[in-house]
């Protein structure tokens, strides 16, 4: 399985989504930014029970524009921090929380997931989706989520990850240059890192077929506004990113790539 890390930064992450790319997965995935949006949100707030939970303090790591903490916030009642290392994104989730009913139940924090900034023993439920793909090391990001996790508390997340077949060398390094990733995780990979801050792991799932299901969509959507896309941002751009979100929708169908679901306890 390919372990390759990538030479990103934190940088070229933060232009990434401060620019035209950030736009152009608003367009792709709504301004949620993960795959199937709002509904999966649901989907994992449910496999953690979140809707039997009381008094919640919750920490979603990579929080982009803040959408599924608004969902969240709205929807469960519970506290939300959003915590985020590019300016523009949370400069953009406060802005698009500004007015709403439940505004107080969300604090937006600049900062990394590598040295989250927060105290010890404060959150209930440390949240991600869809984003941890983008944070080089992750077993720091672990002992981060253990760190400030209570007793008792849950981790829920979804993310991108190597699939169940070996990739071509320069097939995956194509896949990660186009997504600026630095480093992906296998399902199993993530189960161990897990289990290695001492966490018990409640559930993993595969969500594979899913993923495939909706980088066709994403592929239709983006055809159907080609003129739109070239006319804000280029012929260029237009062509690099058909290029390379139709890589991944072929990707995930060679059984390179996936995406997976984990629940883990905080003893």
């Amino acid at each position: 399985m390919n372990k390759k890390k990538y030479d990103f930064s934190v940088w070229d992450v933060s232009e990434v989504y401060a620019g035209p790319g950030g736009k152009l997965w608003e367009l792709l995935m709504g301004e949620q930014i993960h795959v199937g949006g709002a509904d999966q949100t649901d989907v994992l707030a449910k496999k953690i029970r979140l809707e039997k939970k009381k008094d919640i303090y919750l920490l979603d790591i990579c929080s982009a524009l803040g959408g599924p903490a608004r969902q969240l916030a709205e929807k469960y009642g519970i506290r939300v921090v959003g915590l985020d290392i590019t300016p523009k994104m949370i400069e953009e989730a406060k802005k698009r929380t500004e007015g709403k009913h439940y505004a107080d139940q969300i604090e937006y924090r600049l900062g990394s997931a590598l040295d989250i900034p927060a105290h010890a023993d404060t959150f209930d439920v440390v949240w991600g989706q869809d984003a941890w793909c983008y944070i080089r090391d992750k077993p720091r990001l672990m002992k981060e989520i253990t760190r400030v996790l209570k007793s008792g508390g849950t981790l829920g997340f979804t993310d991108w990850i190597w699939g169940s077949l070996d990739v071509p060398e320069a097939d995956a390094d194509y896949l990660m240059e186009f997504m600026v990733f630095p480093d992906m995780q296998t399902l199993d990979g993530y189960c161990k890192l897990i289990e290695s801050v001492g966490m018990k792991l409640e559930e993993k799932e595969d969500l594979g077929d899913d993923f495939s299901n909706h980088m066709d969509i994403y592929i239709s959507i983006l055809q159907k506004n080609k003129e739109n896309i070239i006319e804000g941002f280029g012929e260029e751009l237009y062509n690099e990113a058909e290029k390379g979100v139709m890589a991944w929708r072929n990707a995930t169908y060679n059984k390179w790539v996936s995406r997976g679901l984990w629940i883990a306890i905080k003893p």
